[in-house]
């Protein structure tokens, strides 16, 4: 009879570990449905996966419905929004691309320490702002471009070019923070977060040449050297994987006449984004650069924009 007892105990006891770690797996399943919808930090008592030890019990997340961000969850996010937008407000009172913790928390009623519940330096914050802008930018010229059709690989490259210097004009320190003068003394993460969005944003210009080139309608670019430049930039991309981001790969020579388009067209861009051709009446500056997007374009090889209709 004792052995009996024992017996039943041992199987009571299987039955709850059985339960218990049903109830870790779905909560697992939970947190990481969290941590996908942002940088949001899961409810108190909700564990990591992985954080019990010993726990191998099967994933049931499947079985479960989605759920919605509850209040805490929503708070931090709007909390994290207003921090940003504080710190954008603050570089465009000040006309800089630098601000403190300190001010950033006085604005908004809080101590600078609870700041770092939030964002763990002033680095990771203006990681999270750089991001933020080369998505900006990103999203900016893409929709500019797609109002071209795909066929007008010319005048898609112009919608391009008039988004790019439009919204440097609107974002002069937004636009200094990701394509200025580096912040002092900010380092960025090594191929992190910033690396990629620079990427998905110079990406929009990189697609323009492949998507002539695949039409059959993109000439070889008319200013070439003796192949040095076009050498060394196959050396440098050498064993190098093509990231999704960037696209599909392009002839060195098509990237260099690429290159020449992007450094003409920022060039110019920085030096209106910053006051530099203020001298010059707005009619004016809009005919120089026309005229000189139009300039780097044919020289790389790209057909002229098709005409408007109206």
């Amino acid at each position: 009879m004792l052995h009996n007892k024992h017996e039943a105990a041992k199987l009571v006891k299987r039955v709850h570990v059985c339960d218990d770690a049903s109830r870790i797996a779905i909560r697992r399943a939970a947190a990481r449905r969290w941590r996908e919808m942002g940088d949001l930090t899961p409810e108190p008592g909700t564990p990591e996966p992985g954080d019990q030890p010993g726990d191998h019990s099967v994933d049931h997340s499947g079985d479960q419905p989605e759920r919605p961000p509850s209040r805490r969850e929503r708070a931090r996010a709007a909390t994290i929004e207003e921090i940003k937008q504080t710190a954008l407000g603050l570089m465009r009172e000040h006309g800089t691309t630098d601000f403190r913790f300190s001010d950033i928390a006085r604005l908004m009623g809080m101590t600078a320490p609870a700041l770092y519940r939030y964002f763990a330096d002033r680095d990771e914050l203006l990681t999270a702002l750089i991001v933020d802008a080369y998505d900006d930018l990103g999203r900016a010229v893409a929709d500019a471009r797609d109002q071209v059709p795909l066929d007008d690989p010319g005048g898609r490259f112009t919608a391009v070019a008039h988004s790019y210097r439009r919204w440097a004009r609107e974002e002069p320190e937004r636009f200094a923070l990701i394509l200025g003068l580096p912040v002092p003394g900010y380092h960025a993460p090594e191929e992190g977060p910033t690396t990629e969005a620079a990427r998905r944003a110079m990406a929009q210009l990189k697609s323009l040449f492949y998507e002539a080139s695949q039409a059959g309608v993109l000439r070889p670019p008319m200013l070439s050297d003796d192949g040095t430049i076009a050498g060394l930039l196959a050396e440098h991309h050498a064993g190098k994987m093509e990231s999704p981001i960037d696209g599909p790969p392009v002839p060195p020579e098509t990237f260099q006449a690429m290159l020449h388009c992007w450094a003409s067209m920022h060039g110019f861009t920085s030096l209106d984004a910053y006051g530099h051709l203020d001298w010059m009446p707005d009619v004016l500056r809009d005919a120089v650069f026309e005229s000189s997007i139009r300039m780097v374009a044919k020289v790389a090889g790209l057909p002229e924009p098709r005409p408007r209709d109206g």
